[in-house]
């Protein structure tokens, strides 16, 4: 079509053009509609999208009623081609519209300001542009007559969330009649790419609006425009200085002359101004009021943190319930009903809870309406093919971080590459630096400049990690543009300094762990200063999961060495921490590993480690089967050190389920092996092991000798955990013996010592321990916050030893308060913990079954009471256990229990038969009496 040819004036479907429209808005209008029925008749809502207003607009543009401005006009008329497949033609076909569209708009001008020049002064006047000064003056009859503009583009219906961010910029100060603003207001939003930065800013523009009645201007910037390159600011300028009413002929020619202008223009007025898709500091600067009274909002994907006195607000994903809300609108409310709630949150994190991400699923499903949400979730939960689906239309999450990386400088592109193979979550200028092999300083400048263009981000001061979908773009990137042998080589570089740094931490951090260590690997990676244990032990819990990650990489690439150095790194620190699953998962692939190239010490190792896993976290049978393989081949290997840890762990295995001789044969056997070979920690294992063994069966001195040689050795060797192990079987003893002020200062110190170093086995021995012994003295509310923060802990930790001792302790508790409704509650959960489908211990579920004949004896239900007692009888019995951890169920208290109930009432003459108490000082009275011959089974683990 040659856009400059006469139309015929002719009726069309939307409407009769109205023949006493001037000529040139006839002839534009005309034009436009000629070429919308060319390209097909694309409906103005979608002609919108490009145009940046509302299809009204549009339509009144076609219909002759309002003159576009240039903005509308290319939107239009790149929209039409667009949708007729003519996009080649756009490029040719705009300067023409633009020439078309300037000479309508020099009429346009002149019929709102008078009858525009006329001969030889008119086309000069046309031909050259004047200077600020004598534009402004020329232009001074706009005032009241030019129209006030009004370009926020349509905003979008189901805009969702950002409630937060909303208060925060419709709280900056507006400009009121009270008196004269004091500066322009400015509002730099960024975010990455998707992130609804556009979005945001048009509906808050939208919800100030009427702040500023002398108008609202946007433009887009075309920083991120696919296709395009950015707008000067010359060219912004002179977009919007013909917006304010300036014809082409009154706009000065250079930059700093049309910024003065557009200044002088906006001086006093209140207006609102949205730059969208700014590219840098450079583009926005010409493009800002000098005066007070307007508001400035800016969206970029970089911080532009040069730009002076702004309001910066960073737009991260949306929140989980605002991240489902906008999947249900987008995709049409009874599209979802009925799916699963834990289904539609699925859906979300796939998407990384980027709006356009769940933009764009939501498409996905409308387009395909035999899709059901599971079989869109299983297609994004193929991680490598995750970018591929996250396209519909013009829509792509790939397409726009394309844009954000086609924009990073090659050294940018490099380390955004590289750190995409990095296979953990997150990642410090350190080991940013071995990917890149980069100094420290470099790499953290280009670390800086990857967060400034939104393609990092920084959840706390030193650590920078990817959103879930750019982590995948980066990979892909990698794959794509970074050469294999320069990709493996960037991974070896990030092992060897994870590898030398972890053993660094970990010797420094538990000194006394360096017997069972590899020696620490040389590397010429810098890292790190870890000579401070708080810094190693700070260190070690940041890159913990990194670490795994990269244990797993390894195991992944048959890398066997690297995998059995990490797992023998890692296991102290990961059994302290409480991390067993984690634990277990990196001994697996370690077995796996060991056996797959015939290394037997490894093999005994993971066995081993696995073995005090399971015995952790009340899988004896599973620990038994490792321990005791574990045990043949360090026998078959002559395995000294091996031999001497199966025992320790067998030993322990034993004890807690009441096999007393066979654990003290363990224990013994272990004893004489580390003494013979001066190994230190063996021997403090042992010690402590014995003593839990003699204090289980009432022998005190023993137990007390046991762990009193153990804190010394261990305070000699500063081996923290042995320490608090000590402290804690001391504690035990006095508690055992009525001396409950002296236990509870044992269990204090072992409580602070465990928490220095981040022991939670030990800390949640102390804090079980602590609330024993304040429900002993009546101290309830300290015996409450005790139990309380034991139960959450061995929760969060897994560990199902503490989950009963808490939740045992709680309903004794309930019970001794006189809540016993309560009581029988927690301890029907600890009964089901210690029962043979769980941890299978039966001594504790005797422990279970007293507290709920008590419960249920104070509830009135007295045959409840008495089946709950004849099954602690009937275990303790079967057992040959005489006693229990808790003072008041021992077999004579709980046959005293049942003659009474036998009886009625207890005969004068006999004594040790009473009614069951209902108070803690009854039980502990009742206890005492039967300490000094007492064989119970501890309660207290204080595993190690």
């Amino acid at each position: 079509m040659d856009v400059n040819r006469d139309a015929p004036r002719r009726g069309r479907r939307e409407g009769i053009l109205d023949a006493a429209l001037p000529a040139y808005r006839f002839g534009f209008a005309t034009r436009l509609r000629d070429l919308r029925r060319e390209c097909g008749q694309p409906p103005y809502r979608a002609l919108s999208r490009f145009a940046h207003c509302c299809s009204g607009s549009l339509s009144e543009a076609a219909s002759g009623r309002r003159f576009p401005t240039w903005e509308t006009t290319r939107g239009y008329v790149t929209g039409c081609l667009r949708h007729a497949g003519r996009e080649a033609d756009i490029d040719r076909l705009l300067p023409q519209w633009r020439r078309m569209w300037e000479d309508a708009d020099v009429r346009e001008r002149g019929r709102r300001t008078g009858p525009p020049p006329t001969g030889q002064a008119g086309r000069e006047s046309h031909r050259q542009p004047l200077s600020a000064a004598t534009a402004l003056s020329a232009s001074s009859g706009l005032g009241p007559d030019a129209p006030v503009p009004q370009q926020l583009p349509a905003g979008i219906s189901d805009f969702t969330g950002r409630t937060a961010e909303l208060d925060r910029l419709t709280a900056l100060p507006p400009v009121t009649d009270d008196g004269p603003p004091t500066a322009v207001v400015i509002a730099m939003i960024s975010g990455t790419a998707g992130v609804g930065k556009t979005a945001f800013a048009v509906h808050a523009a939208q919800l100030v609006a009427d702040r500023y009645p002398d108008g609202q201007l946007f433009i887009d910037l075309r920083g991120h425009t696919p296709g395009m390159a950015p707008r000067e600011p010359g060219e912004a300028l002179d977009h919007l200085l013909r917006v304010l009413g300036f014809p082409g002929t009154q706009i000065p020619t250079s930059l700093e002359e049309r910024a003065a202008l557009y200044r002088t223009r906006l001086a006093d007025q209140r207006t609102l101004i949205v730059l969208d898709n700014a590219a840098a500091e450079s583009q926005v600067t010409p493009l800002l009021p000098g005066g007070p009274g307007c508001l400035v909002l800016i969206t970029s994907r970089c911080r532009l943190a040069g730009l002076d006195r702004t309001h910066t607000l960073s737009l991260d994903t949306l929140s989980r319930p605002d991240a489902v809300t906008l999947l249900l609108h987008a995709s049409g409310a009874e599209r979802l009903v009925g799916q699963p709630p834990d289904l539609l949150v699925e859906l979300v994190e796939l998407c990384g809870r980027l709006p356009l991400a769940i933009r764009v699923a939501a498409a996905r499903l409308r387009s395909h309406p035999a899709w059901g949400l599971s079989h869109l979730v299983a297609r994004l939960g193929d991680q490598r093919q995750r970018l591929t689906e996250l396209e519909a239309g013009e829509r792509s999450v790939t397409a726009a971080l394309d844009l954000s990386y086609e924009h990073l400088s090659p050294e940018q592109q490099h380390a955004y590459r590289l750190l995409g193979v990095h296979p953990g979550p997150d990642f410090d200028e350190y080991a940013a630096g071995a990917l890149l092999d980069s100094t420290v300083d470099r790499a953290g400048r280009v670390l800086g400049q990857l967060l400034d263009v939104h393609l990092l981000q920084e959840p706390r001061p030193g650590r920078y990690r990817f959103h879930d979908l750019v982590r995948a773009h980066a990979a892909q990137t990698a794959a794509r543009d970074q050469a294999q042998p320069a990709r493996r080589a960037a991974l070896n570089r990030m092992l060897d300094y994870y590898r030398h740094t972890a053993a660094l931490a970990v010797d420094t951090a538990y000194p006394y762990e360096r017997e069972r260590h590899y020696e620490v690997s040389l590397t010429s990676i810098r890292g790190p200063d870890l000579h401070d244990p708080a810094a190693a032990l700070g260190w070690l819990d940041d890159e913990l999961t990194n670490l795994l990650a990269a244990a797993r990489h390894t195991a992944e690439h048959s890398r066997s060495e690297d995998v059995l150095y990490l797992a023998t790194i890692l296991h102290w620190h990961l059994r302290c921490r409480g991390r067993y699953q984690d634990a277990e998962t990196l001994h697996h692939q370690a077995l796996t590993t060991a056996r797959a190239t015939s290394r037997r010490a490894g093999e005994l190792e993971a066995l081993t480690r696995l073995g005090h896993l399971h015995r952790l976290q009340g899988r004896y049978t599973q620990a038994a089967e490792h321990l005791e393989q574990a045990l043949r081949i360090a026998q078959a290997t002559g395995h000294c050190i091996g031999e001497l840890d199966a025992l320790i762990g067998l030993g322990r295995l034993h004890w807690m389920q009441g096999r007393y001789a066979q654990a003290a044969d363990s224990f013994e056997q272990a004893l004489r092996m580390a003494r013979a070979a001066g190994h230190r920690i063996g021997e403090l294992d042992a010690l402590i092991g014995l003593g839990r063994l003699h204090w289980a069966q009432g022998r005190y001195a023993q137990a007390a000798d046991s762990f009193e040689q153990a804190l010394r050795m261990a305070r000699a060797t500063s081996h923290s955990v042995s320490q608090l192990a000590a402290l804690n079987g001391l504690g035990l003893i006095h508690r055992r013996q009525g001396r409950y002020a002296q236990a509870a200062e044992y269990h204090r110190e072992a409580l602070r010592i465990a928490r220095a170093v981040g022991y939670r086995v030990g800390e949640l021995s102390a804090l079980t321990s602590l609330g024993h012994v304040g429900r002993l003295q009546g101290r309830y509310e300290q015996a409450t916050h005790g139990y309380q923060q034991a139960l959450e802990l061995a929760r969060a930790t897994g560990d199902r030893n503490y989950e009963f001792e808490a939740l045992h302790g709680l309903g004794r508790l309930r019970q001794a308060v006189g809540d016993p409704d309560a009581a029988v509650a927690h301890l029907d959960q600890a009964l089901a913990l210690a029962g043979v489908n769980e941890l299978d211990q039966p001594v504790d579920e005797a422990r279970a079954h007293d507290g709920l004949g008590h419960a249920h004896y104070a509830l009135d239900q007295r045959e409840q009471a008495r089946k709950h007692w004849q099954h602690a009888l009937h275990i303790l019995t079967r057992t040959g256990v005489e006693g229990t951890d808790d003072e008041e169920a021992t077999v004579a208290t709980i046959q005293a229990h049942l003659t009474y109930l036998d009886r009625g009432r207890p005969p004068d003459d006999q004594a040790g038969v009473s009614e069951p108490q209902h108070d803690a000082g009854a039980g502990r009275r009742r206890g005492d009496q039967h300490d000094s011959g007492s064989h119970s089974r501890p309660a207290d683990p204080a595993r190690r």
